[in-house]
């Protein structure tokens, strides 16, 4: 494959606001030069580890990553916690702590019944589902072969999206997460996020009572 192609397929996966199939870039490239032009999914492997490669050498604070059954721009994982930070600040689709519960029960014991859900969690869990299922981080796939035939529930392609994730399997191992949850780093992250909720909890509160129509003489 000729080099210029490595920087048709980097322009192509740096102007995509998702993640993009290596399908898709192989059709971009054929719709353009023509569909006699030979490139294969494996081309597009090789490209990507090259544009990587370089990047690394560059000493880059992104790389191309792999990330829900497509290619997408990420920042490296040691700027993580930066970056992590503003959108923790910034971001409005921040999910709460009992929708992440669900959520992580979902992903790591799908496909899952919301009577397995609730009785994991203990209580009722109508709200998150339904907040979940909004979301488009998980979806309904079937019914379980079980008395009532409830519904199973599974993660979606948003979900990888969502948390940076190439493929389900790229989940951390509970280990892991038992490492992570007594982390440093991840702590104080966790301390700034909650005091941040508590920040829009009193604003809002604050909002509230300006705009209930009361006032002072």
């Amino acid at each position: 494959m000729d080099s210029i192609y490595n920087s048709i397929i980097e322009a192509l996966i740096f102007s995509s606001d998702d993640p993009l199939p290596t399908s898709e870039i192989i059709k971009a490239i054929k719709e353009i030069d023509g569909s006699d032009i030979e490139i294969t999914p494996k081309d597009v492997e090789v490209s990507v580890d090259y544009l990587n490669e370089r990047y690394e050498d560059d000493e880059k604070s992104f790389i191309i990553k792999r990330i829900a059954n497509g290619f997408a721009f990420g920042t490296k994982q040691e700027y993580a916690k930066y970056v992590g930070f503003l959108s923790s600040v910034k971001s409005k689709r921040r999910l709460s702590q009992a929708a992440l519960e669900t959520l992580s029960i979902i992903a790591y014991k799908q496909p899952i019944t919301k009577p397995e859900i609730e009785n994991l969690r203990g209580v009722n869990s109508d709200y998150m589902m339904n907040t979940l299922l909004e979301k488009n981080l998980i979806t309904i796939k079937g019914r379980a072969e079980t008395i009532g035939r409830p519904l199973l529930y599974v993660t979606t392609d948003e979900f990888l999206k969502y948390f940076g994730l190439h493929k389900i399997t790229d989940l951390p191992k509970p280990r892991e997460v038992d490492e992570i949850m007594k982390d440093e780093d991840f702590i104080e992250e966790k301390r700034k996020i909650m005091m941040n909720q508590i920040e829009e909890v009193i604003e809002n509160e604050v909002e509230s009572g300006d705009n209930d129509g009361s006032t002072t003489e």
